[in-house]
C-alpha cells in the first residue's frame, strides 16, 4: 500500500467533503501518522472510512468524525484539554498538537498503555494518559478549556459541564442508535450553557455513560 497516497485520499475524499475545511486541521492530518495508532492486525484499515477495532471491544472513530470534532472544538495553543476515551491515543495526539496540554482518560488499562506508548513513540510530550472512569471527568485538574468525548453518550453528565472554564467547549456525540448527533456545548456563565447541533452520525457508546444525567439539551 502506498501510505502517503492513502493518506492523501483519506483527506481529500473523506474528510474535506465532510465540511472539514480548516487548513490547519487538514495540514495536521497530513503529518500525524494515523497508521502508527492503529493495531498491527488492522493496519490496512488505517485510512478507510470506518471505525477501526481496538482491544477491550473499543474502536477508533472514523477519520472524518475525528476531523470534524477537532475542527469544531477550535482548540487554541494556550488551552487545556480533557479527552474522555483515549483509545489508541490518536485523537489525543491531534489535540496535543493544537493545545497547551491534554489529559486523556481511559477506563481500560490495556488501552491506556497502548495510548501512552503510541503517544511517546510519536514524540508527543504535552499529553498525559490516566486510567480513570471519565464519566465524572477529573475535577482535581479542572477547569478545562475544551472537553472531548471520543465516543457517544445518551446525555452529557452535569459533572463534565461543571469542569468547563468560562467560554469552554465540550464536544460530544449524543443520542441512541440509529440516530445520534454531534454537539458543541459552550459554557457562557456559571449556570448558562449554549448547545449547537453539528452533524448526524453514529458512534459506539463510551463505557460508563449509560446512566442519564440531569442535563438535557
Amino acid at each position: 500500500m502506498n501510505i502517503e497516497l492513502a493518506r492523501f485520499n483519506m483527506i481529500e475524499q473523506q474528510i474535506r467533503p465532510w465540511s472539514v475545511l480548516d487548513p490547519s486541521v487538514l495540514s495536521l492530518l497530513a503529518v500525524v501518522r494515523r497508521e502508527d495508532f492503529v493495531p498491527a492486525a488492522y493496519r490496512a484499515l488505517a485510512f478507510v472510512d470506518s471505525e477501526v477495532p481496538l482491544p477491550e471491544g473499543q474502536c477508533m472513530l472514523a477519520p472524518k468524525v475525528e476531523a470534524r470534532l477537532l475542527q469544531e472544538a477550535g482548540v487554541q495553543r494556550h488551552e487545556r484539554v480533557l479527552e474522555v476515551g483515549a483509545g489508541s491515543g490518536f485523537m489525543a495526539a491531534l489535540l496535543a498538537h493544537r493545545a497547551r496540554s491534554v489529559l486523556t482518560l481511559e477506563l481500560h488499562a490495556t488501552l491506556a498503555t497502548m495510548a501512552a506508548t503510541n503517544l511517546q513513540r510519536a514524540g508527543i510530550a504535552n499529553c498525559k494518559v490516566r486510567v480513570h472512569d471519565g464519566a465524572n471527568g477529573m475535577a482535581d485538574e479542572a477547569p478545562f478549556d475544551v472537553i472531548v468525548l471520543s465516543g457517544s453518550v445518551n446525555t452529557v453528565p452535569q459533572a463534565l459541564l461543571e469542569q468547563l472554564a468560562p467560554g469552554g467547549r465540550l464536544m460530544a456525540i449524543v443520542g441512541d442508535e440509529p440516530m445520534m448527533r454531534a454537539v458543541r456545548v459552550q459554557r457562557l456563565s456559571d449556570s448558562r450553557f449554549e448547545t449547537r447541533d453539528l452533524f448526524d452520525t453514529v458512534a459506539p457508546r463510551l463505557r460508563g455513560f449509560d446512566e442519564p444525567s440531569r442535563f438535557h439539551f
